[in-house]
């Protein structure tokens, strides 16, 4: 199966830790969530390619969760772990936009299986962007340089795309505000201090200043 970013949100710990450790073997990266609200706040940094989703969750079920990220515009897949097996409740779970629905206890044979299936569905929205030694995938949230993941968080990562986007052209940073931080108001000092944490990761070569006016993203020899 290719690599993906998986997001358990399951509240039993035995069950959610063994998930973890079968999806890692199985060469995943993965986040845990124990309920609702915490799957909620992870899943815009983590970013999955997938979501194990147990239907009985405390609080916030499964049923409110999958409702609210679709909602929201999430599109990214979900697969249901609940151990309720009525055919009413597998209508429930899809008609709110599960893209499949697993039965406790499971093969996890089956459910790697069914994982792998929603995995080839997804599309590649958005193509690689690469810029020198930079490369990012905006589908999936992930920046490398050279050979070398780097992790970002959300706003820097959407600055960096933008300013890829627009390689070698000159980025005032009200235009940055404008358009990443989409907020009025705001100091220009926060996309000062964004740029500066995204140098530190990302080289302090790799993002020019143009004074006066803001910054450049320059393509580096590979």
């Amino acid at each position: 199966m290719p690599e993906a970013r998986i997001l358990v949100v399951e509240d039993d710990v035995s069950i959610r830790t063994g998930l973890r450790v079968t999806m890692e073997l199985e060469g995943f990266a993965v986040e845990e969530a124990c309920d609702g609200p915490e799957a909620m706040r992870k899943l815009p940094v983590f970013l999955p390619d997938i979501i194990l989703l147990d239907l009985m969750l405390p609080g916030m079920s499964g049923y409110r969760v999958l409702e609210a990220l679709r909602a929201a515009g999430v599109d990214t897949p979900v697969l249901m772990l609940t151990a309720k097996d009525g055919e009413y409740d597998e209508a429930d779970a899809l008609d709110l936009g599960a893209d499949d629905y697993v039965t406790k206890p499971f093969s996890t044979v089956v459910l790697l299986a069914r994982m792998s299936a929603l995995l080839r569905r997804r599309p590649d929205v958005a193509p690689v962007l690469t810029v020198g030694r930079l490369r990012l995938e905006p589908r999936r949230h992930r920046c490398w340089v050279d050979d070398n993941e780097v992790m970002l968080t959300a706003r820097e990562y959407a600055v960096l795309t933008y300013l890829a986007e627009r390689v070698d052209q000159a980025v005032s940073k009200q235009e940055l505000l404008d358009e990443v931080w989409e907020e009025s108001g705001l100091d220009p000092n926060v996309v000062e201090v964004c740029v500066m944490q995204l140098r530190k990761k990302v080289g302090s070569d790799v993002i020019q200043t143009v004074r006066n006016v803001g910054y450049r993203l320059v393509e580096q020899p590979a």
